[in-house]
């Protein structure tokens, strides 16, 4: 697992980096890899990635460099239909824009953490928050596989083509289910395989940092969640970003009933 974490948040601190320089980041190798790579598709709303998947009206206001930050595959605020008073987390949360977004749907009683490893991208989304005029935000180091949050801490969990990148994706849903209150809820946009896809077909159409070769099937990902103790489980595609890999809404619950749970 430390050899694919360290290649992610390398190419991470890269993509950082290039923020810095007032160019778009980048989720895959495009400038290393032919322009038809799966890695080289993962850049850029034309191929269903980045700032262009978001509302006109949400991005009015937000930062330049969160814009330009932005990797995912989707607008996890809007999957998880946030609520004023709620305490949300982003998992992966990059240069901030989903946290930003979060703290504005949530208001100023509500609370927005973002979770990174990386501190290139730690520094650009402080930036981003000093410059938003936010201060219901909070960034976080760590690793998504261990959350530096005690147990029912936040009513909905956000991530935005992250989890696809974890080496060990069973720890991630049991961390989602444990930091969860009772009643909570994720809303994840991701990367998910067709179920047709062997593990390694699904490795030689990409790489971990090209956000494909780590991705779950969708029969995966429900079982995982499942196994979490989460219920209410629904992946729905939005839109194919390599061949036989799609974009796709997650939405899941942590029962309210503690006897129910099975990832305490």
């Amino acid at each position: 697992m430390s050899d694919v974490r360290e290649e992610v948040r390398a190419r991470y601190a890269e993509a950082a980096r290039a923020v810095g320089e007032s160019k778009a980041a980048c989720c895959g190798p495009a400038n290393r890899e032919a322009e038809d790579s799966a890695g080289a598709r993962c850049c850029g709303p034309e191929q269903g990635f980045g700032a262009g998947l978001y509302e006109q009206d949400d991005q009015k206001g937000l930062p330049e460099a969160a814009l330009l930050a932005s990797l995912g595959c989707g607008d996890p605020t809007a999957v998880a239909e946030l609520k004023e008073g709620e305490k949300v987390l982003d998992l992966g949360s990059g240069g901030g824009i989903d946290v930003l977004l979060s703290a504005r749907r949530v208001g100023p009683t509500g609370k927005a953490y973002g979770l990174d490893m990386t501190e290139e991208m730690l520094a650009l989304a402080n930036a981003n928050k000093k410059k938003s005029g936010l201060d219901n935000v909070e960034f976080l180091k760590g690793f998504i596989e261990s959350i530096p949050l005690p147990a029912s801490t936040v009513d909905a969990i956000i991530s935005n083509c992250v989890i696809n990148l974890s080496a060990d994706k069973d720890a991630v849903f049991r961390e989602m289910h444990r930091v969860l209150t009772p009643g909570g809820r994720i809303g994840i946009s991701d990367v998910v395989a067709s179920s047709e896809l062997s593990v390694e077909q699904r490795a030689e159409r990409g790489s971990y940092v090209g956000c494909i070769a780590g991705a779950l099937s969708f029969a995966e990902y429900e079982a995982g969640l499942s196994r979490a103790g989460f219920s209410e489980i629904s992946l729905t595609p939005t839109h194919e970003v390599a061949d036989g890999f799609f974009a796709a809404t997650v939405k899941a619950t942590k029962p309210a009933s503690i006897g129910r749970t099975r990832g305490q």
